[in-house]
């Protein structure tokens, strides 16, 4: 905890869309949540909204933009074909991992067609939060590789890279390859682990992660009454 806060090494696409979202409004408590996947970022997003967090969710902007009929679902079919579109008419996430984990190229162009909405989404909702006390969480797994310093605290869930791969594996039935392929796009865990303010260590039960929350959200609190 309070640990110095080191210089991303490099700047994504989707972390530049986060890093100019805008800034928070005054009144606002802007506390940043990140973690690898497979961390048990969405269940902590999830327990601090019940405290009365306000949660702006990068993932779940992400999937709403991704809707048919959306810009951002005709842009994607456009540029990867139909092939990508389920029976039901939505979006295959899985063949757009297939494609795009596995080549640079392709991975850059969704990047291009996704990050400038998603990061303007979360502006808009930063801008809504004005005037008010809330604590608002920015929910964003690359939120580490934005650079963003306007933040009253970064949150960082964690557990070892080889537990996350193996709960992904047996509890969201993910192939190994993929859960590795996206984890090789992601931070190094330490780099996340040398910016955080607060580590909440999931490694342990339900019940142990949300003791954690329990003793972090006083903090959170009291961080907005010092501003």
């Amino acid at each position: 905890m309070g640990t110095p806060r080191g210089v991303p090494r490099r700047v994504t696409g989707a972390a530049r869309a986060v890093q100019q979202a805008g800034l928070p409004c005054p009144g606002v408590v802007l506390i940043g949540l990140t973690g690898g996947i497979g961390s048990g970022k969405s269940t902590v997003s999830a327990l601090l909204a019940e405290r009365g967090a306000l949660v702006i969710d990068a993932d779940a902007i992400t999937r709403e933009l991704q809707q048919p009929g959306t810009d951002v679902f005709e842009a994607m079919v456009d540029r990867f074909g139909p092939g990508i579109v389920a029976p039901d008419g939505s979006l295959d996430r899985q063949v757009v991992a297939d494609m795009v984990f596995k080549d640079t190229a392709a991975l850059k162009d969704l990047g291009g067609i996704v990050h400038p909405a998603v990061g303007a989404e979360i502006a808009a909702r930063l801008e809504s939060a004005a005037g008010t006390d809330r604590v608002v969480v920015l929910d964003v797994p690359l939120l580490v590789e934005s650079g963003r310093d306007d933040m009253a605290a970064l949150v960082v869930v964690d557990v070892d890279p080889e537990v996350a791969v193996e709960r992904l594996v047996d509890q969201r039935g993910m192939r190994e390859d993929d859960v590795r392929a996206r984890m090789a796009n992601q931070v190094a865990r330490g780099d996340r682990l040398e910016r955080a303010d607060f580590v909440l260590d999931n490694s342990g039960s339900a019940e142990d992660l949300r003791r954690h929350v329990d003793d972090l959200w006083p903090r959170l609190v009291v961080l907005g009454s010092r501003q």
